[in-house]
C-alpha cells in the first residue's frame, strides 16, 4: 500500500469516524431538544389547562355573582309588589268593613261580642266600650245587652272593647286591632294560595 492509499485510507477512516460522532452527536442533541420540545410542550398545555381552569372559575364566580345579584333585585321587587297588594287588600278589608258597620248583622255582631264580655265579666264590673261611630246604636246596645255602654274616646275602626278592672283584663274585639293582628300574620304566597 503506497502513503497515497494510506492516507486516502486513513481519511476515509478519519471521515467515518468524524461521521459517526457527528451523527451520534446530532442524534444525541435530536433527542435533547425533542425532549425540550417535548417538555415545552407539556407546560405549554399545563399552563393553558391552569389558565382555562382559572378563567372557567372565574367566570363561573362572576356568573354566580350576577346570578346572586338578579335574586336579590328579584326578591326585592317581590317583596316589594306584595307589600303593594297586601296594602291594596288591607285598604279593601277597610272598606268592606266600612260597609258592613252599617248592616243590621253588625248591630247583631256587637250584640254577641258585649254579651260574650259580659258572660266572660261572671258578674264582675265591666266597662263595655263601643266606637264614637257607633255612638247613634248606643242605647239600642244598651237595650239588647242588658248593660251600660260607654262611648269611647277615641276610634277603632268598629267593634267593641270591654275592660274588667278586678282582674285587669281587657277583651278587644275592635276591628282595628283585629285588622292589625290579620296584617301581621298575613303572607302572600304566590298564586292563590295565602294565610
Amino acid at each position: 500500500m503506497t502513503i497515497e492509499e494510506k492516507l486516502q485510507h486513513l481519511m476515509q477512516y478519519s471521515m467515518e469516524e468524524a461521521r459517526k460522532k457527528y451523527d451520534g452527536v446530532l442524534l444525541e442533541y435530536t433527542n435533547t431538544m425533542e425532549e425540550i420540545f417535548q417538555e415545552y410542550q407539556e407546560n405549554k398545555k399545563r399552563q393553558e389547562n391552569l389558565e382555562i381552569k382559572s378563567e372557567s372559575e372565574h367566570l363561573i364566580r362572576e356568573n354566580n355573582k350576577r346570578f346572586s345579584e338578579e335574586q336579590v333585585k328579584l326578591r326585592r321587587t317581590l317583596s316589594s309588589m306584595q307589600e303593594e297588594l297586601k296594602e291594596k287588600l288591607f285598604v279593601e278589608m277597610k272598606d268592606r268593613l266600612a260597609r258592613f258597620a252599617e248592616s243590621s248583622d253588625y248591630q247583631r255582631l256587637l250584640v254577641r261580642q258585649l254579651k260574650e264580655a259580659i258572660a266572660f265579666a261572671r258578674g264582675e264590673e265591666v266597662i263595655l266600650y263601643i266606637d264614637p261611630s257607633d255612638a247613634e246604636r248606643k242605647t239600642s246596645l244598651e237595650v239588647e245587652a242588658g248593660a251600660p255602654i260607654t262611648v269611647s274616646s277615641y276610634s277603632f275602626m268598629g267593634g267593641t272593647r270591654a275592660v274588667i278592672p278586678g282582674r285587669n283584663i281587657l277583651i278587644d274585639n275592635s276591628f282595628e286591632t283585629k285588622l292589625a293582628e290579620a296584617r301581621e300574620k298575613f303572607k302572600l304566597r304566590g298564586g292563590t294560595a295565602y294565610e
